[in-house]
């Protein structure tokens, strides 16, 4: 993998994608310190500290620890991936959506458009639900105006993001909002482990379990590397045709089911929709907040138990979701049938597209729970031993996820170039040209 970004450093192209997405993080980093003006930050630290704490550290978490320092950034990028879900969700119920998204570049626009007016709305309510709500105790403004510059402040940040996002995905390397969310995450990482040595020291918490930690966070790594490069080939072979007095066709290839070909972003939905309960805590009442966090949300007792179901289900869900808008068997059937390809025993068609179905099936189905276990598993390490890790192996599976796919990213754009030094060929040997008859 280090080869592969050394590698990528050489070509002048790749290397200014590198430092264009660098210099945006820099952007995300810098603006992570600028708080938001006419708040009290001794107030919003009182806050943690109280009996609230535990359902703000969950929404800290969600924000990349902008929560707590209540920053510009403090909605963070998740109304738009919040929005992203309702659209696409949407593009299945409503027609007109679904042939716009099948009108390729321009639908695409639109619809990414749409996404963007929908995440300033979402990102509106919450700065609503912060000024008015959950940090009513810690706004010291006096006019209309200045609540109006705390929202706008709030709302503006997310704006921003989404910005810095798209450019990322545009001109930099890999997915911009999957990026945001893994510097957030590992920006987190120092404290948390920081925080799980104070908890042994302080002797809140056994050494056995801090080692275990670390052990579980290496196996998840190693586990989750196995599971996304894990895949299928399915043979297909083209039927020979003559076109004047040329051959065409007759090449033996496959196609490449991943078992995990959907990456990080069923974690990053599921989060984002386990989230919204705590986000409508913001304008309850002190009992309503209290019930909610015990609930619904990992830092209560019964909620830490509805919190792995839910997880485990919306992980499951948003994978086969995802993999289904990925990968339509009856459009790839269509198109091998269209270039004269058929799969060795199967009939083309609708027989293919079922086959296809089965197999993608057999192979999401493992590939989903087995993600889901990763998932929960740290976390309910967290409830028995109380050291706190990022709520478990969410974070260690996005930041390992995201790695991977700006690693896959790389190595396709050093085969476009035909990097000779990627593919580690030290001699091109060229056929001999064939006699003519």
């Amino acid at each position: 993998m280090l080869s592969t970004f050394r590698d990528a450093w050489k070509v002048e192209s790749l290397r200014k994608k590198m430092l264009f997405t660098l210099f945006m993080l820099l952007l995300y980093r810098l603006g992570s310190h600028i708080a938001v003006p006419y708040m009290n930050s001794q107030v919003i630290s009182q806050i943690f500290s109280g009996s609230g704490g535990s359902i703000f550290s969950f929404l800290d978490l969600m924000a990349g620890g902008n929560f707590r320092r209540f920053t510009i950034f403090a909605a963070n990028i998740y109304p738009y991936v919040t929005a992203s879900i309702i659209l696409q969700l949407l593009t299945i119920a409503i027609p007109s959506l679904e042939s716009l998204a099948k009108e390729g570049e321009t639908g695409r626009k639109a619809i990414a458009k749409y996404t963007r007016y929908l995440s300033i709305a979402i990102a509106l309510i919450q700065a609503i639900g912060y000024t008015f709500g959950l940090f009513r105790k810690a706004v010291n403004a006096t006019s209309a105006i200045e609540y109006t510059t705390i929202i706008l402040s709030i709302v503006a940040g997310t704006a921003v993001l989404i910005w810095i996002g798209e450019q990322i995905t545009e001109h930099g390397i890999g997915n911009g909002i999957s990026i945001l969310i893994f510097a957030g995450i590992v920006s987190r990482f120092p404290l948390d482990i920081a925080q799980s040595v104070a908890l042994v020291k302080a002797g809140k918490s056994s050494p056995i379990f801090l080692v275990l930690f670390i052990i579980i966070a290496i196996a998840i790594v190693v586990f989750v590397v196995t599971l996304t490069e894990g895949e299928r080939r399915i043979p297909v072979q083209y039927a020979k045709r003559v076109v004047g007095r040329k051959m065409y066709g007759g090449q033996s290839t496959h196609i490449p089911i991943k078992v995990l070909m959907t990456g990080v972003m069923p974690i990053i939905f599921a989060n984002s929709l386990l989230a919204i309960p705590a986000t409508i805590a913001m304008f309850t009442s002190e009992s309503t907040r209290n019930w909610i966090q015990k609930w619904l949300t990992p830092a209560g007792g019964p909620g830490a138990v509805l919190y792995i179901i839910f997880t485990v289900i919306l992980i499951v869900f948003f994978t086969f979701f995802y993999t289904t808008i990925q990968f339509n068997t009856v459009e790839y059937s269509k198109n091998l049938q269209a270039n004269g390809g058929f799969i060795s025993g199967i009939r083309a068609g609708k027989p293919t597209s079922d086959y296809l179905g089965r197999t993608l099936n057999r192979l999401v189905m493992p590939g989903a729970i087995a993600l889901s276990i990763l998932a929960v598993l740290p976390t309910i390490l967290t409830l028995i031993s109380g050291l706190q890790f990022n709520y478990g192996g969410t974070s260690i599976i996005i930041v390992v996820g995201v790695v991977l796919e700006i690693h896959r990213v790389l190595e396709q754009q050093l085969i476009m170039r035909n990097y000779r030094g990627f593919l580690k060929l030290s001699l091109i040997h060229i056929s001999e040209p064939t006699r003519p008859y």
